[in-house]
Formats: structure tokens, sequence, C-alpha cells
């Protein structure tokens, strides 16, 4: 009967009310037990295989526990099997087996805690207090105490014999001290003469250690004898025992066969119902299994088909969805046991296909024709690829699209040189062979349109790549937000789950293996969480249908994997739309990374761009081409490459240096050439200069009233009214006339130059500016050799440095200082503030200038004065009146005047003449201190007057120093 019931199908419940459990098998689950060898050969062991599956108290009570063991535990301890007792210690205290192994815990024992005491400590608390103060209350019998003391006293004389180390709680044999205290090694030791002896020795510790040995066996044995009382009286009950149990297992068997009839009269028809139903679910699910192998038979032909559509995404999601059935659903089917392998290779070969496809576009795209439209070469197919590649975390694709942009450049250069040297019939081919050399035949104009036709064709390239990148980085971008949510849909979903977590006991007590059997209700009486429940668990990917109700060809179709890849719906930048599946397993780190290495890529295509044009540049200049060109020409190449560079900078949005750099160099040339073009032109005005008054042409003219205004720019030339203007004889500017050189008028024009270059080729101010400043410096300095110092003389061949060359050269450099604040202002509106230190330069150049002209000044007067001092020292007191002396110094103070009035302004002319005046009256003073001639109104004094009269009215009758003070009075001796 009790093999029936474990037969039987019925599931077993895991509810207390259950009325039976199934059985397990005890020979699984219990090693067989054995009795010890040769100690109670006779006691019942129970043999495992005469058990039954079911519960046998009979059976049970006869199975061998640690209370069956009857050994004599001083004969455990003395091994009978060993020949000599004195053969060895270790042998003979543990066995000749012996080892040092590890005992290892065993499993079949449960972990007992604190916990596992806390009900039996909650009953016994009251139990102990009752008996506390029963104890206190009755007399005890000191009867068996007394016994006990007496005996207890003997062994502990018997046990004082045994050292004190062997008591310790410590004691170890493995610790050195230890070992070598219990085992002394002088008592082993052999050599010499001293064998019997240590023989001996060891012989005497054996017998010592085996004396130490049976004093605790003795006392062993009597604690055990003292127990042989309660001993006794356990046998004694043994029998009673036996009867009971004989008894409740007959009532046992009893109950049994009464649990088999009601069995077989109430239980089999509904469990034969039950297990047909299973069978039913079992063969639908057999069929449901059998179209999903044909559906997944059919996964490389459709695999194939997809590929040659180039829709590289379904494949990929067709191999995943099918791995995941094999994995989860079809896991040991033997006949695919090689599908799972053979799409791991066909999606390897998917991997290949993408990445020879995405190199394939990125060269198309890249090589198309460069015409003005920057459209996206098929957008869909572009999409397909990146999504495709994310898919399977190919996250380096952009460097295949890196590297076709570098042969790309190089490739639209080579073009563009190939397609301007077949229009130029002065290069002949086949003569010249290498690009290059072909290029370097070409005159600039030739040369400029070819630049401007490259950096055309490369902001074309650019503006293209933008377009291809962006759509890229909206497809990472949209994988992105997907992800974003994905990630907040599943949170509400955890919460909405939580909320709705709890299941009616009694539908779930029907549920088996995650189906509900429809029988058991009818459709009205399902209750309202039930059905809830049933419907959640029917449209989950694990559900599988119990009856033939819900049973339908569309749910017979398992497809656990495309009911977990969700997707939505999304459309990039360009319209096209796109399905985003949830198994995009990228992070969010990963893919902002791969977008931040695209816009990189983008910022390497502006680099790219501007290496090969500096490249260009370099071999156009390697025969100093651009060191030659005129300031017109390098000023249009500087502005098309200035504005190539804005124009990348804001395709790209970041700043490319190399080209910047390239054109700084080559601008730090072209000034360097073009400084010491007017430097040396400068020069050779300089040793030309005759230091005579020059007409100022009209040109001159209109140039000066340019820079009237603040600006400083060169006008445009008009042939027409330049010849119909005749030449002026004084620079008009702001009101003044200025008597200038021809050098001068150059210079002025030369430093226009310099400003307007600056206007041109912001880049170049602070080299212009220097540049500027030595070039002031040196038309200082080589004018103050020429005319103060007379280098003049032998340069350009005069005779003299007259004071119309002093004063001429004095109202030049006036001109001159007058535009420096000019020039200032212009180079301070165009320098960083960092720089402005640089425009001390001017501050130093004024004072040059000013101290120049305060030398030309004294210069003048130095010329009078010498002249006064050559003839007052031959003045005589005497008629007639007017004097010969005073006569020659009006003359020559006329013709003085005649020279400079002209040339500086009448503020400058009086000044100048008051310093004369002052030197004139010094001399004087002095040889009429010399002749004695005092103011004593004498006949001396009057001649002298007479003199000084006519020297005064000489003196303001002159141009503009009529209203000029002499006060002549200083020329007496004040009176003490």
């Amino acid at each position: 009967m009790a093999s029936s019931h474990s037969s039987s199908p019925v599931p077993q419940s895991n509810s207390s009310d259950a009325f039976f459990k199934k059985e397990t098998d005890t020979t699984k689950c219990f090693r067989p037990v054995q009795s010890l060898p040769d100690v109670c050969p006779k006691e019942p062991t129970g043999n495992p295989n005469n058990l039954r599956d079911s519960p046998s108290l009979v059976a049970d009570q006869q199975r061998w526990t640690i209370y069956h063991s009857k050994v004599n535990l001083p004969a455990a301890l003395n091994d009978p099997r060993l020949a000599k007792r004195e053969s060895d210690f270790f042998t003979k205290t543990w066995g000749v087996d012996f080892v040092d192994t590890e005992v290892t815990p065993s499993f079949y024992l449960p972990q007992i805690t604190k916990e596992h005491f806390a009900f039996y400590q909650q009953e016994i608390t009251p139990r102990e207090k009752v008996h506390e103060r029963c104890k206190n209350i009755c007399t005890p019998k000191d009867t068996f105490g007394r016994t006990l003391l007496h005996t207890h006293d003997k062994s502990r004389t018997d046990l004082e014999q045994v050292p004190k180390i062997f008591m310790k709680p410590d004691f170890a044999l493995e610790d050195s001290l230890t070992f070598n205290a219990v085992l002394p090694w002088s008592h082993f030791s052999t050599a010499g003469g001293k064998g019997n002896r240590d023989a001996a020795s060891s012989r005497l510790l054996q017998e010592k250690l085996s004396h130490y040995l049976d004093i605790v066996e003795v006392n062993i044995a009597h604690q055990i004898s003292l127990r042989s009382e309660a001993f006794f009286h356990a046998m004694t009950s043994q029998h009673e025992l036996q009867d009971y149990l004989r008894k409740t297992s007959q009532a046992v068997k009893l109950l049994r066969e009464k649990i088999s009839k009601i069995d077989k009269v109430m239980c089999e028809g509904s469990l034969r119902v039950l297990r047909l139903s299973l069978t039913r679910n079992n063969c639908i699910k057999a069929y449901n299994k059998l179209k999903l192998m044909a559906t997944v038979h059919q996964t490389q032909p459709t695999v194939q088909l997809l590929l040659s559509t180039s829709e590289y995404v379904g494949a990929l999601d067709l191999i995943a969805t099918t791995q995941e059935v094999l994995q989860q659903e079809l896991q040991g089917i033997h006949s695919f046991r090689h599908l799972g392998s053979q799409l791991c290779e066909l999606e390897k070969l998917i991997d290949k296909m993408m990445i020879a496809e995405f190199s394939t576009y990125a060269r198309n795209d890249l090589n198309r024709p460069l015409e003005d439209d920057c459209h996206i070469l098929e957008e869909e197919r572009l999409v397909s690829l990146v999504f495709g590649l994310l898919k399977q975390r190919k996250l380096n694709f952009y460097e295949i699209y890196g590297d076709e942009m570098i042969n790309t450049a190089k490739n639209i250069i080579k073009q563009c040189v190939v397609n301007t040297v077949s229009q130029i019939e002065e290069i002949d081919t086949e003569v010249v062979v290498k690009l290059a050399d072909q290029m370097r035949m070409m005159n600039f104009p030739q040369w400029f349109d070819l630049l401007k036709n490259i950096f055309s064709k490369f902001t074309i390239f650019l503006k293209r790549i933008k377009a291809t990148l962006n759509t890229i980085r909206s497809v990472v971008f949209l994988v992105l937000d997907k992800n974003q949510k994905t990630r907040d849909l599943e949170d509400t979903l955890q919460k909405n789950s939580a909320k709705e977590s709890t299941v009616d006991t009694e539908v779930a007590y029907l549920t088996h293996e995650g189906m509900f059997i429809s029988d058991a209700f009818g459709d009205g009486e399902l209750p309202a969480g039930a059905a809830d429940t049933a419907s959640q668990r029917n449209t989950s990917p694990n559900s599988e249908p119990c009856s033939s109700d819900s049973v339908s060809e569309p749910e017979c179709t398992t497809d656990s994997s495309s009911s977990k890849e969700h997707t939505s719906s999304s459309v990039t930048p360009g319209g096209v739309e796109m399905m985003i599946s949830d198994d995009m397993k990228l992070t969010d780190l990963e893919l902002i990374r791969l977008a931040n290495n695209i816009q990189e890529l983008l910022y390497n295509a502006s680099d790219i761009c501007h290496d090969r044009s500096v490249k260009f540049l370099m071999a156009r200049a390697k025969d100093g081409f651009l060191e030659k060109l005129n300031s017109n020409e390098f000023v249009t190449l500087s502005r098309l490459m200035e504005g190539f560079i804005l124009d990348t900078e804001q395709i790209c949005g970041r700043k490319s240096m190399s080209l910047r750099g390239a054109l700084q160099s080559q601008a730090n040339r072209f000034v360097n050439r073009f400084h010491e073009e007017r430097k040396t032109k400068l020069s050779l005005l300089l040793d030309n200069e005759r230091w005579k008054q020059a007409e100022v042409p009209a040109e001159f003219q209109d140039l000066v009233d340019s820079v009237s205004d603040g600006r400083i720019s060169l006008p445009e030339k008009k042939p027409t009214a330049t010849e119909e203007r005749k030449p002026a004889e004084f620079l008009i500017v702001e009101g003044q006339k200025y008597a200038t050189v021809g050098t001068v008028l150059l210079l002025i024009r030369i430093i226009l130059e310099y400003c307007q270059c600056v206007d041109n080729i912001p880049s170049i101010t602070t080299d212009m500016l220097t540049r500027l400043s030595d070039l002031l410096k040196y038309f200082n300095s080589r004018s103050c050799q020429l005319v103060l110092g007379a280098g003049a003389l032998q340069v350009v061949g005069l005779k003299t440095i007259t004071t119309k060359n002093l004063a001429l050269s004095s109202r030049c450099l006036q001109l001159i200082v007058h535009y420096i604040p000019i020039i200032r202002a212009h180079f301070e509106a165009r320098l960083q503030p960092k720089q402005f230190s640089m425009l001390r330069h001017f501050d130093h150049i004024t004072k040059d200038y000013h101290d120049h002209i305060a030398e030309i000044s004294a210069k003048l007067v130095a010329i009078m004065d010498s002249l006064f001092d050559k003839l007052l020292s031959k003045y005589e007191v005497k008629a007639p009146v007017p004097s010969a002396c005073f006569r020659n110094i009006c003359k020559q103070m006329a013709k003085m005047h005649e020279a400079i009035y002209d040339l500086l302004p009448e503020e400058q002319t009086q000044m100048l003449f008051l310093r004369i005046n002052a030197s004139y009256k010094l001399h004087l003073k002095r040889q009429l201190a010399h002749l004695n001639v005092v103011n004593d109104g004498g006949p001396l004094n009057g001649l002298v007057t007479s003199d000084v009269a006519f020297y005064t009215g000489n003196l303001q009758a002159l141009k503009g120093l009529n209203n000029l003070d002499l006060n002549m009075a200083e020329i007496w001796e004040q009176k003490r």
C-alpha cells in the first residue's frame, strides 16, 4: 500500500493541512549506517535495504544510534592490533595508520545557535525556580556526596602523579616547547658509546608515559562505574518500551489500511482527471515547442535573405532572438546543438560585413563630386549601419571614417592641381612630371585661383562631413534617450508591481507550474483578483495554455524574445523613421563618450584640411615665392587664408592652429622683407637728400588729408585729378604749414603703409610696431648724422650745412612728431591689453625727436653766438654811429631771419630770436665791461645807446618780430 502511494501522481501541497507529502529516498539522503568493528556485532544495525518508503516506528527504533555504543574505553585506547607496545610512541597511542588530518564538519548536523534554546529556556525557567525553592526546604542526603568526595580525593591523589603539562587545556604536541618537554631529545641520542644507556632511558620514558596512561584509564573507568546504576535502570525499562512500540506499530498498520481504501474510493478518479489534464497540457507544450523549432529552423535562410537586402539590424535582431530562444526554451534539443555556434559565426560575419559596408559608404560619401549641396548620401542606409554597429558594440567605427577623411583630403588637393595645370598651356606636363614642380611654375594669379579653389572644396568637404557626423550623433543620442526612457518605465513598473503583489490564496492553491486549472472553477466563479492575475499570467512570456478554451492558433506560437524586446519608433533630424529595440546594451557613459569622439572627429576634419593646406602652402614657398610677393598680393593671400580659417571655425566650432601658424610664419617673413625693403629705400633717400625744401605733390596732400580725422588709410589713386592739380610749396597739416624734404614725404607714405598693413594682416601688429619703431629711430639717427653731424657734406657733396638746412630738418622732425600720437593710437586699438607695454617705444621715439629738435635749435643759437663773439670782441665805442660792428650784426640777423622765417612757425621764430638776443646781450655786456663803459649818461654811454637803438630798430623791423620784448637794459652792469 505504501508503494502505491509513492507512485501516485498527486501533486504535493506546501500547506500544513495536506494529508501526504512526497517521500524522499532515504538511500540518497543518508549514508548506510555501519556498526563499529569488533564491538557489538549482535546489535541490530538497521539495514537500509529492508526499510519501506512509508514511515515505520518499528524500523526506525532499530536504527543504530550513539546509545548503542558499548565499548570499553581503555580497550579502545589500547590498540590490540599492535604487535609490540614499545615499538613506537605515536603508533602506540594513535595506531599504525596515524596521520595528521583535518576533520571536516558533518553537513548532516545543523548549525545550533542560541535561538534554538529560547523556547526551552522559557519553559524551564519556572521549573528551575520551583526546584530552587524545594531544594532550600528539603535537607539533602549527603551519603552519596561523601562517597563521591572520598572517591574524588583518591582519584585526585593518583592524578597528581601525572605531570601538569598533560592537564593544560592548550596541550598540543605540535608546539615545539611542549614536544621537547614531553620527549627530551637527550633520551634519543645514539652517538658514541652511550647507546645502551640511551636505550634504557628511552624505555624508562616509555614506561613512565604508559604508567600515566594507566592512571588516566583507571580514573575514566571509575567514573564510568559510578554511572552504572542509571545504565541498568535504562535497560530495565527497555522491554516495556518495546511492548509499547509494538502496539503502536499495529495501530499504525490498521490506520494505513483504512487510508488505502479511502484512496481507492475517493481519490483515484480525481487524480486521474488531473493526470490527464497535465498530459494534455504537456502535449500542447510539445506542439508549441515543435512549432517553435520549425520557426527556429528557418532562421538561417531568413538571415541570408535580410543580408541580401542589407538589413543588418533585422538580421542581428533575428539572431539575438533565436539565440535567446535556444537558451531559454529549446535548451538541450539535440538537433539544434550546433545552431548556436553557427549563429555566432554568422554574427561575426555580419560584423565584418557591416564594417566593410561602412567603409564603402564613407568612401562613396567623401569622394563624390564636391558641389554646393551638402545633402547626406543614403541617410537610411547610414542610420541602419550605425544602429547595427552600436548593437554589436563596434564603437570604433568612426575611426574608419577618419581614415577616409585623410585620404580624401589628399585627393582633393591633387585633383585641383591636376585640373588647374591641365588648363594652363604654358606648363608642359610631359617635360615637368611632378605635380609640385608643375604647381611651382604658376604665377601668382594662377596659384591664387588654385588655392581659392582648394579652400572652396575644403569648405564643402567640411560641411558634408558635419552633416554626416551630425546624423551619426543624432542616432547615438536617440539610443541614449531610449535608455533613459526605458529606465523610467522600469521604475514605474516596479512601483506598480509592488502595489499589485497580493494574490488570492484559493487561486494560488490551484496553480501548478505557472498554469491555472480552468476546470476547478466555472467562468462565472473565478474571483476578480484571480481573473486579473490569470490575465497577467496568460500575457506573460512564461505563460502556457491549460485547457481547450484557452488554446488558439496565435497563442500557441511561443516567442519569448520578441515579447521581451520592445521597440519604439524615433525620427532622425533628416526625417528617417527607425525602430529602436531595447537590447542596445550600451551604458550612458559609453554613448556619451562615443558622441564626444564623433564631435572630436569633426574637429580632426578641420585639422586635416588645415594641415593639407599648410603642406600645399609650404610646397609653393620652397623657392621663396611667398617672400617675393608685394604688399597687395600678400594682403590678398592673407585675407583669403583668414576667410578660410573663419569658415572652418564656424563650421566645426573649434580653432585649428596649423594654418594660422603657417600664415603667421609667412607673415613674419613678409614683415622682415617688407621692413628691409623700406628701410633700404629710406636709407637710399637719405643718402641722396640735399636737404632743400621740396614741392608737395597733390597725392601727398591727399594722403595727409586722409589721416586728418584720426583714421589711417591709403587713399585710392585718382590719376586724372592728380594731373590737373599743381604741386604745393608747403604741406598743410591741420591748418599748419610744413616745409619738408622729399624724403620725409616718402617716409610719411611708408609709415602709412605700415599702418595699412596692420589693418590688412592683424596677426603681424606686434611685429609691425617693432619694425616701425626701428624705422623711425633709424630716420632720426641718420638725419642727425647727415645734418647736425654734417655727414651730408661727404655723402651728398654739400658745401656747408646752412641754417636753412638746419631749420628744414627741424621742421621735418616736427612733422613726424605730429604723427606719432596718431600712429600710437592706431596700434593701440589693434593690440591686446597685455601688449600695451610695447607702446612705450613711441614714447621713447617722441623723446628722441624732441631732443633732436632742441639740439637743432641750440645749433642755430650757437651759430649766432659765435658770430657775436667774433664781432663784439672788436667793438669800440666811437663815432660814427651806427658803428660797422652793429651794421654787420644786424645784417647777419636779417639773413638768419630770412633763412628760417618761411620754414619755422612764427612762435618758434620768436623764441629762437629771443635766445639769440639773450646771447647778443651777454656778449655786449661783457665787451662794455671790458671797455669800462657804464650807464652814466656820458658821451660813451650816448654812443652805445645809439648803436643799441639801431640794433633794436632793425631787429623789430623784421617780419613777425615787431612785438618782441628785447629788454636791452640788461647790457649795463647794475650798481651795487
